[in-house]
């Protein structure tokens, strides 16, 4: 994209104006209300769903299904060392063919392409069929619970319910297009508290080393096959993230021993069947122990269909390539959406640079990625289809 181009760019005019400001989490610092200002023209029916600190944007044009939701947040994690930037993160810096600011990949120029897609798609499709909707917040990237979350509640309070949406996560790998996710391992953790008794290390007689108690249960755990996954989803995983014991001292046997751990799981498990098969482990062991669950986010799943066609086309009509689908990584708000929403995917930019000093996205990946959300509208909304 030559210069001329980038000045032409509309979804890097917005994404400049995005970047701008300064919307660490949980703040928003007025994206949403430039969203909305944009939208409201188009026929958009803007709706705050505000709580605790939190900005969130439901957003909808039309009432007939199938219902097409873009997903996001405004919200951006801390720069770090704003010394360590090569420019300022909140000043847009175009450069090398790149533009550089916190939350160019993750996620304002996600955002951006949202808007100018549906502004053309509107623009030749001013009756098209079904309906658009966009589901906006400024907590995804913080504690996640007054954020999506509270917009799913309201929305199911209400009854409703979606058929497609398509979170604006940056999902490519080496360029825009070579991978959209279907779907996201679940995440649950646990906190183990193993009881012993303290006592003299020269008298161990007098006492109960939780360490070595735990040390045969945990062996077990660490060894064990809880799946083989399947299709779209590698086998779950079980990792210990962290042991601690003791006072210090080389002649104190601890009192108790704490272990944090964590799953990422496939849908060929739920929580509460990882939950009782470790359970079954510890009691087998003979601890004596407490155990506190943190449901981080359910699996889910998109299967090859309607929607997954619909951006698979829209990618190879934009780029000239089928992407991969994935479901590898971390845990996204898309996790609340599958909620309410029969399918979802993310797909977005090149991840390479998300949460990293000079966070950055490539100019001439910012178009086509308008173009191939403004395709997939198209696939979805100007044939009638059955929700």
């Amino acid at each position: 994209m030559t210069s001329t181009q980038h000045a032409a760019s509309p979804t890097l005019a917005l994404t400049r104006d995005l970047i701008a400001r300064h919307s660490v989490t949980p703040e928003d610092a007025g994206c949403l209300e430039l969203i909305a200002a944009r939208l409201a023209p188009l026929g958009f029916v803007c709706e705050r769903i505000d709580g605790g600190g939190v900005c969130n944007l439901w957003a909808v044009r039309g009432t007939a299904r199938p219902i097409v939701v873009f997903a996001g947040h405004t919200d951006v994690v801390p720069t770090g060392p704003i010394t360590s930037w090569d420019s300022d993160p909140f000043t847009p810096t175009e450069r090398d063919g790149y533009l550089y600011g916190r939350g160019a990949a993750d996620m304002k120029t996600s955002l951006a392409a949202f808007i100018t897609s549906i502004e053309a798609f509107v623009a030749e499709h001013p009756n098209h069929a079904g309906s658009i909707a966009l589901l906006l917040t400024s907590d995804e990237e913080g504690i996640a619970t007054h954020g999506t979350t509270l917009v799913v509640e309201t929305l199911k309070a209400r009854g409703v319910a979606l058929d497609h949406c398509i979170v604006g996560e940056p999902t490519s790998v080496d360029k825009l297009g070579d991978m959209i996710k279907n779907g996201r391992r679940g995440s649950l953790s646990g906190k183990l508290t193993v009881k012993g008794v303290q006592g003299h290390i020269a008298y161990p007689h007098l006492a109960k080393n939780p360490i070595h108690l735990a040390a045969p249960a945990l062996a077990e755990l660490a060894s064990v096959t809880w799946d083989a996954g399947n299709e779209y989803f590698p086998p779950t995983s079980w990792q210990m993230s962290n042991i601690k014991a003791g006072t210090g001292a080389t002649n104190v046997i601890p009192g108790n021993l704490e272990v944090l751990f964590n799953f990422r799981f496939a849908t060929v498990h739920t929580a509460d069947s990882l939950q009782q098969q470790v359970h079954t482990i510890l009691d087998k062991h003979g601890l004596d122990y407490t155990l506190e669950w943190t449901l981080g986010g359910k699996p889910f799943l998109t299967p090859k269909g309607s929607l997954v066609a619909a951006i698979s086309g829209a990618i190879e009509a934009t780029m000239g390539f089928a992407p991969e689908l994935s479901t590898t990584g971390g845990t996204s708000d898309g996790r609340f959406i599958a909620d309410i929403c029969a399918q979802v995917v993310e797909f977005g930019p090149v991840n390479a640079t998300i949460h990293k000093i000079n966070e950055c996205v490539a100019l001439d990946a910012i178009e086509p990625l308008s173009a191939i959300y403004r395709r997939t509208l198209e696939n979805l909304l100007t044939t009638k289809e059955t929700p």
